[in-house]
Formats: C-alpha cells, sequence, structure tokens
C-alpha cells in the first residue's frame, strides 16, 4: 500500500494508503483459461464473487466447453450476476470450511511468534 498526503484546504489535509492491485484476478483468469486450453482439469471451481473473473468463466464454458462453478466467498453477499452467467453451479461458502481452513492463532516464522488479530 502507498501512503499518500492529500491537502483539501490549506489548513486540512488527509492521510491514508492507497492499495496496490495486486494482479490476483489478471493471474487467476490467465490460469484458468490456460489450464482449460490445456485439458488440465474436467470442471474448474472459481471461489471468488469478482465480476473481473467473468470473462474468463466464460471463455472456459462456452468456448473451451468445460464447466467452471463459482464458489462465493463472501458470506451474506449476493452472488456477483456477471460472474455467475455461464456457471455451471453456485454455491455460497460454507461457514464450517472457512472455520477450518484457518491458521492457528498462533505461529512461529523466522523473526519468532505471531498471532491472530483479536478480530479475526
Amino acid at each position: 500500500n502507498k501512503k499518500v498526503k492529500i491537502q483539501i484546504t490549506s489548513e486540512t489535509s488527509i492521510t491514508g494508503r492507497i492499495p496496490e492491485e495486486k494482479g490476483t484476478d489478471v493471474n487467476l483468469a490467465t490460469h484458468l483459461v490456460n489450464d482449460a486450453h490445456l485439458k488440465k482439469f474436467e470442471m474448474g471451481v472459481v471461489v471468488s464473487n469478482d465480476s473481473d473473473l467473468s470473462e474468463a468463466v466464460r471463455i472456459v464454458a462456452q468456448e473451451l466447453k468445460l464447466p467452471v462453478g463459482i464458489i462465493n466467498p463472501c458470506m451474506g453477499m449476493t452472488f456477483n450476476k456477471q460472474l455467475t452467467r455461464f456457471a455451471a453451479f453456485k454455491e455460497p461458502v460454507r461457514s464450517g470450511a472457512i472455520l477450518k481452513s484457518q491458521f492457528p492463532n498462533a505461529m512461529n516464522d523466522a523473526t519468532g511468534l505471531f498471532t491472530k488479530p483479536p478480530s479475526w
């Protein structure tokens, strides 16, 4: 994240962080289409609710004729219609699956012990 300071008036400024795009959605879409093209799977599953992936899902489903399912990780949020338009299935994430996939509350790395924030 990039830290920026914006001057609103001569007496007022705002300091904040602008998130940097990491290209995760582009990478996921690229690999989904490439893996489908190379026949590396019989059915794809995308865990996202991001409409940026909708064209990749469409290409795999319509042009490469491989089914792609969507699992929405945003509990309580409606499915993105653009993303699920060509999906073979759509399912909400199960809270039990989220809980089972969490790291322990405390872990060690090369610099020592670190813990999960209490709000998590």
